[in-house]
């Protein structure tokens, strides 16, 4: 859950006294756009590569930038040491703000609503890396502007609600037969050695964890192919590995209940995993107090 102190309009202040109106456009329309970043060591990670991923989706959504980098970088400072720093997973969401009436054209001027929080950075559990994850595959029934990381998620919670019926920690899925994407996460299948990935389309966010393993991948000199992906190769991987800011980089071992391969996590996912826990210090930036 969040941790005491929240960020909202310019203040920090203790999460019990936040309040924003029932008229706000994020409330009654999903009117808004968010952003999740892991913090190490009081440290945020791609910093950047968020902040420009947050820019880009409120120019989709037709809203100028809610702050200059110089505010958001003082922001988040203060939310995270207010905090206590440490290991924690920020949230920041920007919607258009609250308006007199429930109106769905947007009044020009109105003030922007902008919060962020953080809570405690999600700890995998024992065994995660040698024994990797499950998932399960759906047709992809979210909308046709997954580009944009709106605050509109419903379609990715039901798809990440049926995973978790299934027992398993994700929903990978498809369009007429060819891979987009996981409900919460980026996908990528490795066979006879190289990292596929589907290509940055609408249906398709924009993943800064996604960009880190393709970095790290052409670093290890492991190839990286950026094509469609049938969903027989999805199904005929030597392995699968998901990507995202609060999960991090993990192997799936098993999709629909059938082993990935050999059922383990292999030897890809291994050294890109290995090397994306040596970098943390490298690509992450440090918040003033």
């Amino acid at each position: 859950m969040p941790l005491p102190l929240v960020w909202l309009n310019g203040r920090l202040l203790p999460l019990e006294q936040a309040h924003i109106s029932p008229l706000d456009r994020g409330f009654l329309f999903g009117d808004g756009v968010y952003e999740v970043l892991p913090v190490y060591g009081g440290r945020a990670y791609r910093l950047d590569a968020h902040l420009e991923r947050l820019e880009r989706s409120l120019h989709e959504i037709r809203m100028a930038p809610a702050l200059d980098r110089a505010g958001w970088l003082a922001a988040f400072g203060k939310l995270v040491h207010g905090n206590g720093g440490g290991d924690l997973l920020l949230y920041v969401q920007v919607t258009r703000g609250a308006e007199p009436d429930r109106n769905h054209v947007p009044r020009a001027g109105t003030a922007p609503t902008v919060f962020a929080c953080v809570s405690p950075l999600p700890v995998q559990p024992a065994g995660v890396v040698e024994d990797g994850t499950q998932a399960i595959t759906a047709e992809d029934l979210r909308w046709a502007r997954c580009d944009i990381k709106t605050t509109s998620l419903l379609g990715n919670v039901l798809h990440r609600w049926r995973a978790a019926d299934a027992g398993a920690t994700e929903s990978i899925l498809m369009r007429g037969g060819w891979l987009t994407e996981g409900s919460t996460s980026s996908v990528h299948v490795v066979g006879d050695g190289r990292v596929v990935t589907p290509p940055q389309t609408q249906a398709i966010l924009p993943g800064t964890t996604r960009s880190v393993l393709h970095e790290l991948a052409a670093r290890a000199g492991i190839a990286i192919e950026r094509r469609p992906v049938s969903e027989a190769e999805l199904r005929g991987a030597d392995e699968i590995i998901i990507a995202s800011a609060g999960g991090g980089i993990r192997a799936v071992a098993r999709l629909d209940g059938r082993p990935v391969g050999a059922g383990r996590p292999g030897p890809v996912f291994r050294r890109i995993h290995a090397d994306f826990l040596a970098t943390r210090q490298e690509f992450s930036t440090a918040l003033p107090a």
